[in-house]
């Protein structure tokens, strides 16, 4: 009994082993279909992790809105060398958003300079030439030759065409002729005076007579002069027959060809010439700046007058303020100048639209700085000063004349301090800049760059190293 006892006991730790294997398969043996199984379920999972591992590490390094969570877990999948490429690549790279407020900011500076700041009036204005003549014929006749060329520059008295004058020399030679008729009835009338004069004083003529002589020698006197005046009005008729230029300037377009009969209403004329040297600019300015501009006219002084181009940024021509207009318009509150300008290289053209820069005045030892330092807020108008420890400042500035690119600043600010003139849309009240020229610009963070990109190549190196072990292990359990 007690042996069928201990058989039974050392006999069921088998049963139950065989009762656990199915089919009755032996454990470890080669036909058992578990132990494969196992190693490919095995595999699969070593891959997937590895494969999230690598995800995550690319995640973490190019997203740095990433957690300290999800940092510490990928840390932790990837063993202790992932975990210290993970933190080389957060201290060394792009930094999290507390890293980069508190960098200094890289900036450009100028410093507050003292000079002459000219107070300029800018205006658009129209080239207006001084005279614009149309070439009128001044008798009708056939117009035999035209002695210019379009587009021509051509002096005053230079001849521009030529009307036929044969009817006018007729005309001439015939009140020639009538003249020294009527002077040889004149002279004999005279003479019969003087002698009924001497008869009179005899008393042998009656002195009705010798009055009626008398009338008629004052008769045939202003028949004469009506002949000489006949004679200079054809005089004057061949002179007209004869065109020439009225103004100095350029000739237009001719309107008339030659061989065609032209009269004194001719509506287009011959041709147009236009004065261009010298040549004015009609711009208009602000009834508050009158009193200013005519304080300096009254005294004799010529002011400044800068022609530009529309571009407001080539000059053309420098010239003076003439004259300006006598009343202001009522409709926009300006008045009208007249600048003149010699125009001696014609880079003036009549209607031509340009910017207008006429001088005033000049202001002596004004705070100027670049224009660009001067921003626009809330407050109004303010600068950032730099401090001697790299920092800035916002100063609110009363700024004066502006002259381009130049800024006069009327308070507010010292000659020899200094601005930011770029850049400033990334500081605020405090800042901590760089400047280019003391410290390189980009140097610390090509250095991070270069950090980051040793710790992601590290954290890569050991996500690859913990996937190759995995497999090794994997392999040793399928041998």
């Amino acid at each position: 009994m007690d042996e069928q006892q201990k058989h039974s006991e050392t006999s069921h730790p088998a049963d139950q082993a065989s009762q656990s294997r199915p089919n009755g398969a032996a454990a470890g043996k080669p036909g058992d279909p578990r132990g494969p199984v196992k190693r490919h379920r095995g595999r699969t999972i070593a891959l997937i992790v590895a494969a999230l591992v690598i995800v995550g590490v690319v995640l973490w390094r190019w997203h740095p809105w990433g957690g300290p969570g999800a940092a510490g877990g990928a840390a932790g999948a990837r063993g202790a060398s992932g975990a210290s490429g993970a933190s080389g690549a957060r201290a060394g790279g792009r930094g999290g958003r507390g890293g980069m407020g508190n960098l200094p900011q890289p900036v450009h500076v100028a410093s507050a300079v003292q000079g002459e700041m000219p107070v300029v009036l800018t205006a658009l204005g129209t080239v207006t030439p001084l005279a614009t003549v149309t070439v009128l014929p001044q008798l009708s006749g056939v117009l035999q030759d035209v002695y210019f060329k379009e587009g021509q520059m051509v002096r005053k008295g230079d001849v521009l065409a030529q009307i036929d004058p044969r009817p006018y020399q007729i005309s001439l030679e015939n009140a020639q002729g009538t003249l020294v008729r009527d002077q040889a009835l004149l002279q004999t009338a005279r003479l019969d005076l003087k002698r009924y004069q001497t008869l009179l004083a005899q008393d042998s003529i009656a002195s009705q007579q010798v009055d009626t002589q008398a009338s008629l020698v004052r008769q045939y006197e202003g028949t004469v002069k009506s002949d000489q005046a006949s004679i200079d009005s054809f005089k004057l008729d061949l002179v007209y027959a004869r065109i020439t230029a009225p103004v100095s300037g350029r000739v237009g377009l001719r309107q008339v060809d030659p061989g065609n009969y032209v009269t004194s209403n001719l509506a287009t004329g011959i041709v147009v010439i236009t004065q261009l040297q010298p040549i004015s600019v009609i711009f208009t300015t602000s009834e508050d700046n009158l009193q200013q501009i005519i304080q300096h006219t009254q005294n004799g002084e010529q002011l400044s007058a800068t022609a530009y181009d529309r571009a407001n940024t080539t000059p053309l021509e420098v010239g003076s303020l003439k004259t300006m207009d006598n009343q202001i318009d009522t409709t926009t509150g300006t008045v009208r100048l007249r600048a003149l300008f010699n125009n001696n290289d014609s880079k003036l053209f009549p209607n031509q639209f340009v910017n207008t820069r006429l001088l005033v005045d000049t202001i002596k030892d004004a705070v100027i700085v670049p224009t660009t330092a001067v921003l626009n807020g809330s407050m109004g108008q303010f600068v950032y000063v730099v401090k001697p420890d790299n920092t800035v400042t916002v100063r609110q500035v009363k700024i004066g004349p502006v002259d381009g690119e130049r800024t006069s600043i009327q308070s507010g600010l010292q000659v020899g301090e200094r601005v930011v003139i770029d850049g400033s849309d990334r500081l605020r009240e405090g800042a901590k800049i760089t400047i280019p020229a003391d410290r390189p610009r980009g140097a610390s963070g090509a250095h991070g760059a270069h950090a980051g990109s040793g710790a992601w190549a590290a954290g890569a190196s050991g996500a690859s190293g913990a996937h190759g072990h995995r497999h090794k292990r994997d392999a040793q359990a399928s041998e």
